[in-house]
Formats: C-alpha cells, structure tokens, sequence
C-alpha cells in the first residue's frame, strides 16, 4: 500500500491552513462590518458637535484600524503555526542529511536563521500596514486645514515670487523669469494685468503700502516702479478641488506639467513702460522691497550691494557693502525703518535707518549654507531660511545665537511669516510647503496629493490675512501660483 511522503503532507497541511487562514479573514471582514454597522447606529444615536462628515470620516479611519490590527493578529498566529511546523520538520531531517549527523549547534544556527527570516516579514508587515493607515489619517487632517482654492495659471516660466497688495482692491502679483509680472484677480483666478517692462528675468513683487504702484525686481540689473489700476471682475463659484478621488501621493512628469502658455492673460491689458527706473547695480537685482511710508526702496544684487533709493527722484541715498557674496534677498520692517539683507555669505545684515544721521549694521552668523531669505516679524524677532535645510527665529537684542531652530529635509527657500498669527510658511525645493509657529513646532503640511499642489520647487509664499477666501499663496517653479485657506483657529487648536 503506497504510503504519503513527509514533503506531500507537509504541503498539504500548509494548503489546508492557508484555506483556512481564507476562510478566517472573510468572516473576520464579515463580521466586522457588522460590528461597524452597529457601531454606526449607536454614534448617531449619540449627541455630538462634530458634523456628520467628520464623524463619518473618523468611524471609517478607526474601522480601517480594526480592521489592519486583526488581520495582523491572524497573520501572526498563522506565521507561529508556519514557525512550530519548521522547528519539527528540522528537528526530524537533523536526524540524518546526507548520511551525516547534523550538530545540535547547526541545528539550532539553521531554525535560528528561518525564524529570523519569518519575525522580519512580520515586522515589515506591521511597519507598512500602520504607516498606511497613519499616512491616511494625516493627510485627511490636512486637507480639513489646509483647502487648495484657485489656481492662477498664464506663465510660460517659472515664478520666482509672489506678492498681495495692501490696499483695495486686493490682488495677487506673480514675478516670473518668463520677463513679466502679472496681476491676478484672487477670486476668479483671471490675469488683470501684465507688465513686460524688463529685459530679464522678474525676480520680485512687492506693492506699495498706500498706493496702487508695484516695484519689481529683475535679472537686467535695474528694479521698476509702475502704476497701475484694476477692476476686478465679477467672482464665478469656486470649485473645491479637494473633492477628487484618490489619497496617494503621485509623482508628476514634464508632460503633466500645465501648459502654461498664457492662455490665461492673453487679452489682459499690458503695461511695456515703468514710472521709474532704479538703475545703480552692476548685477542681477534679486530683490526689492518698500521702507515704511513708501518714500523709500531698497535693492538687493549679486553684485553684493543693497541699495537705498528715494523713490520721487529715484537717486541713491546709500549704497550697503559689506557682504562676501551675492544678496540673494531683502526685507523691510512694517512699521520702522530697518532692512534686513541675506546672502550666499551664509550671512543676514541688519541695517538700521531710523536715525537720518547715521546708519549702523549687525551682522547675523548662524547657518552653513546660503542664506536664502530672512524677514521681519511682530516685535523684534527675524526668522531665516537657509540651502543648509534649516530655519531660525532670532531676537534682534541678541544676535549670538538664535531662539528657535526648524531642521527641515530640504533647502528652504523664500519664507512668509503671518504676523498677526506668527505662523511661519516654508516653501521647500522638495516641493513641499510646512507651516510652523515662532517657537518651531510643525503645525502642517500643505496637502500635494489628487494631482494637487506644486510639481516643481516652491519658490515663495506670502499670507494675506485679511482675504476671506484666500490666506496663503504659493509659487513654483512649475509656472503656477495657488491660493490656499487655511483654517487657522483648526490649526492652532491641533497644536
């Protein structure tokens, strides 16, 4: 009578516990929609402040966890049995191999090595199932928070900065290498103006405090002042782009990339000529920025200078050396006369202008890499950004070492603050965009998910505090700018 082999048994014991491990999960599925059912029922007999959405959407993240923890428990129990089964067929081939007697020491090597092997794969299971359902849980916590709003697209190349104005009629301002600066309309998303007054590449935008007059910063070595007027069109219904399906990141290729070809402003009114022309620098002006009561302009260059100009006879006032290397920003403060410069020295200056008389500088050391920006806040802190990955808050009455430190996975580019909130807005050459207080405690992430969010680096952000539909924009180098609302009571209470 022919008799089963050990290897034949052995296998199907194991077809038979997999059929049953089966069996196991569907009704562990089965019934644990039940139980969510149940569940369900006696939430929303419950009285509750939370609206049915968010409830909804935390019943189904706390099902997905149930449901991943048992499926792991089950997993566990079947690799235990798979574990045993290995020990006894060892422990009964180690009788005889070859002829030869197998060490107990060799024996237990070789067990020692397969469990190893079976405790890894467990592990690793573990790992990714509740990294999942974290990642899950975070991103929808994000996108209650953080709501991409509009999109304002008519560049042909990347935008290197971007700006609001602080006087109605509230627009936004985009500064491009593509040679121009355009005004948008923030509700509707439609191009207002273009301006085509230089020569190269429009670094910065920054507008003035009381009047409707733009300054521009350009690669053609000179900075712009114009004038310009607006009517905003009529506000068309905003379409929520947070409802798209999917949940996942995704990587995006040059041919997703929007086709910006100014489809957006081709029949916006152009401006070809500004009011004034700042023309001292023998360098590429990086930057420019308004001093307080909009009588004065500061520039920065890579030359290694910032200048100080009267804006009315658009002379030189003061030219400020001092730096190793090229400018790479500046700043004014909002309400007194103080400019604060950055640069590839690994340094930030701070230039003091409030006596007429005379001017004095502090010089800021603290990163290991290019100072990419450093901007005033409320009181007397400067927050910089750094290419060495960091971020840091200072106290202007002590320049030796800084009050707070943000480390960061990716070289930080040019920073916001929202000073009535003080929340700091971090648009990163990874893509992403962060947000963290005075004190450097993250608070989110902007979400970059649903073919959402920038597919190039973030070159810049600004906040609008006082817009209702949009607080926070960004823009990149993948031609785009986006009008984000955060909801920044949520956010500060999640802290």
């Amino acid at each position: 009578m022919p008799t089963e082999s050990g290897s034949c048994a052995t296998a199907r014991q194991a077809k038979q516990k997999r059929k049953s491990h089966s069996l196991s999960i569907r009704r562990t599925n089965s019934s644990e929609q039940e139980r969510s059912g149940l569940q369900r029922e006696m939430l929303e007999g419950q009285d509750s402040k939370l609206p049915s959405s968010v409830r909804n959407t935390l019943l189904e993240l706390f099902g997905q966890i149930e449901r991943e923890f048992e499926n792991l428990y089950i997993e566990n129990l079947e690799l235990r049995r798979e574990i045993d089964t290995l020990n006894e067929r060892l422990a009964a081939e180690g009788q005889t191999i070859d002829g030869a007697e197998l060490s107990k020491g060799q024996l237990k090597t070789k067990a020692s090595h397969s469990t190893s092997q079976l405790s890894q794969k467990l592990k690793t299971t573990y790992k990714a199932s509740t990294s999942k359902i974290v990642s899950s849980f975070k991103t929808t916590t994000s996108r209650a928070i953080c709501q991409l709003v509009k999109e304002y697209i008519g560049h042909r190349d990347g935008i290197w900065d971007v700006s609001v104005t602080k006087t109605q009629p509230v627009v936004l301002g985009t500064a491009s290498a593509d040679h121009t600066a355009l005004l948008w309309s923030i509700e509707t998303g439609k191009c207002l103006i273009k301006y085509i007054g230089h020569a190269g590449s429009v670094n910065s935008i920054k507008f003035h405090p009381t009047e409707q007059v733009a300054l521009t910063a350009s690669g053609d070595q000179t900075a712009h002042i114009w004038r310009y007027m607006v009517q905003l069109p009529t506000p068309q219904p905003t379409t929520d782009c947070n409802q798209m399906s999917g949940e996942d990141e995704v990587e995006f290729s040059d041919k997703d990339e929007t086709d910006a070809d100014g489809d957006g402003c081709g029949d916006c009114p152009t401006i070809r000529t500004s009011s004034t022309s700042l023309k001292s620098h023998q360098g590429v002006v990086i930057a420019a920025d308004w001093l307080v009561g909009g009588k004065q302009a500061v520039t920065a260059s890579w030359d290694r200078t910032a200048n100080l100009y009267d804006v009315e006879t658009s002379e030189l006032v003061h030219s400020l050396t001092g730096h190793d290397q090229e400018l790479t920003h500046c700043c004014t403060h909002p309400t007194q006369r103080l400019v604060v410069t950055s640069s590839r020295d690994t340094t930030f200056r701070l230039w003091d202008f409030r006596d007429p008389s005379i001017h004095s500088v502090n010089v800021f050391q603290g990163h290991t890499d290019t100072v990419t920006s450093a901007v005033f806040t409320v009181g007397d802190n400067v927050v910089s950004g750094s290419d060495d990955r960091t971020v840091k808050v200072w106290d202007l009455k002590n320049m030796r070492s800084p009050i707070a430190t943000i480390r960061t996975d990716s070289a930080v580019n040019r920073i916001n603050v929202c000073v009535g909130q003080r929340i700091i807005a971090l648009p990163h050459d990874n893509r992403q965009v962060r947000l963290f207080d005075m004190s450097g405690v993250r608070l989110a992430r902007l979400p970059r998910s649903n073919r959402q969010g920038h597919r190039r680096m973030v070159c810049c952000s600004a906040w609008s505090e006082d817009h209702p539909i949009c607080n926070l924009f960004t823009c990149g180098f993948d031609r785009q700018a986006i009008g984000w609302n955060i909801n920044i009571p949520a956010l500060l209470q999640e802290k």
